[in-house]
């Protein structure tokens, strides 16, 4: 049996939870091809092990009692620090060349290209042939447009937070180009890469023109292919934001475009998840703001929108699919994404979307019909797509615009985001890979 290793950049839920630590869900299609490969009734094709970022205790010190073993699977820890991805520990290759001659692998199949890791491990594997990088988004792309349009004066800004955390808004698109000059050495490196739109196969092709693509969709979370979004039950006229804490996510726009959506909808309240870099009780607190942050409150205060915005925090998996189903509207403003998996759950679930004709969401859905797109940092497009999902206005078939992008949605996420079709792909793509 051949083996597999991945490279990933969080430590699985199934892990942590069975070692009871702390875990991060964000990364759903990790978890998805998982369970895929370790299920009940599924025949292994493949022998897989997983190493990730871990701090200390049994899974670093693999090396003394062997890696340690979720379902029959080998789990190797490494250290990193994930909070300065901008530096590179070139230690991590004796770390990983460590763990490939424990494992052996016959391949290596790469999550999260931008990280240090990530080149370090193929660096330390040295066989393009059989690297598989996975693309999420492409950095070196997103480093180009971080700012997302906010004017030249906020561009230049550092609060008192910034400048103690060395972390201004400029300093934060540089570390995105060191990230991307990084990303583009792995995706040198690799002789395979898996997509799942043109753009990201496009940028990859600019960076690596001789490695073999391999489109693959994604597995979302399990929880998100149950339940239905259904528009008496939901929240009237509110908004949801996956996420809202630096430009690039957009919140700036459609906070822009608020007045014009009061203006038809008084009641209209945006809704956002994540963290949140707006909140503040005390003067001490309010310090601790990052230039974007104040951005944002000075947009609030311009626009009155103090009762239209409220910040909802880190939600888990059960609280966020809550919320997609209270929301009228899932909203993906972003100035650049390649799939993002907020908008693949929004669907999978049914919820109404509209999102910025970028880099790949114009292939995960088709305007009119399974959603609305609008230009990408235009607070009138936004507002008019919003305000078009909030119509109660009924067509031939006795359904709303948000009904029938809730059926149509919900029926194209399904298809592409099919646990079954997705898992025999990846079968697909190794066996290519490991047979040539």
């Amino acid at each position: 049996m051949k083996r597999v290793l991945w490279i990933c950049n969080i430590m699985l839920p199934v892990i942590a939870k069975q070692l009871s630590l702390p875990y991060s869900s964000r990364e759903g299609w990790l978890s998805g091809s998982f369970e895929q490969l370790t299920g009940e009734g599924v025949g292994r094709r493949i022998e897989l092990g997983i190493c990730f970022p871990a701090l200390g205790g049994e899974i670093t010190d693999w090396k003394s009692a062997g890696p340690y073993r979720v379902r029959g699977v080998p789990c190797y820890g490494f250290s990193e620090d994930l909070g300065t991805p901008e530096l590179y520990d070139p230690s991590l290759e004796t770390c990983f060349g460590e763990i490939l001659e424990d494992f052996k692998p016959d391949m290596i199949h790469v999550f999260g290209t931008e990280f240090p890791h990530a080149l370090a491990a193929v660096r330390a594997f040295g066989k393009p042939e059989r690297t598989l990088v996975g693309i999420q988004g492409l950095c070196y792309k997103i480093a180009e447009v971080y700012m997302a349009k906010l004017p030249e004066t906020v561009c230049g800004r550092a609060t008192f937070r910034d400048l103690v955390r060395r972390d201004s808004l400029r300093r934060q698109q540089e570390k995105f180009f060191i990230r991307g000059e990084r990303e583009k050495e792995v995706i040198r490196l690799a002789g395979h890469i898996t997509g799942r739109t043109a753009f990201d196969r496009e940028g990859t092709r600019q960076v690596n023109p001789d490695a073999e693509y391999h489109p693959m969709n994604e597995t979302m979370r399990g929880s998100f292919y149950e339940g239905c979004w259904k528009e008496e039950a939901c929240l009237r006229h509110s908004i949801f934001l996956g996420q809202g804490d630096y430009p690039l996510k957009g919140f700036h726009f459609l906070l822009e475009a608020m007045p014009e959506i009061l203006g038809r909808y008084p009641d209209a309240v945006i809704y956002v998840a994540g963290n949140s870099v707006i909140s503040h009780k005390t003067l001490k607190e309010r310090l601790k703001l990052p230039a974007y942050g104040k951005y944002l409150l000075e947009l609030i205060q311009r626009y009155k929108l103090a009762d239209h915005v409220v910040m909802l925090g880190r939600l888990s998996e059960e609280e966020m699919k809550e919320r997609f189903l209270l929301s009228h509207v899932f909203v993906c403003p972003s100035i650049l994404e390649n799939s993002p998996n907020s908008l693949g759950e929004a669907m999978l679930l049914g919820v109404p979307s509209a999102a910025a004709r970028t880099g790949g969401i114009p292939d995960l859905i088709k305007d009119g019909e399974e959603g609305v797109l609008f230009c990408p940092g235009s607070p009138g497009e936004i507002a008019e797509a919003v305000c078009a999902v909030f119509d109660r206005e009924r067509d031939e078939t006795g359904r709303t615009l948000a009904q029938r992008l809730c059926a149509a949605g919900r029926r194209r996420a399904r298809a592409t985001h099919d646990g079954k079709t997705n898992y025999e792909r990846l079968m697909e793509i190794y066996q290519k890979i490991l047979e040539a």
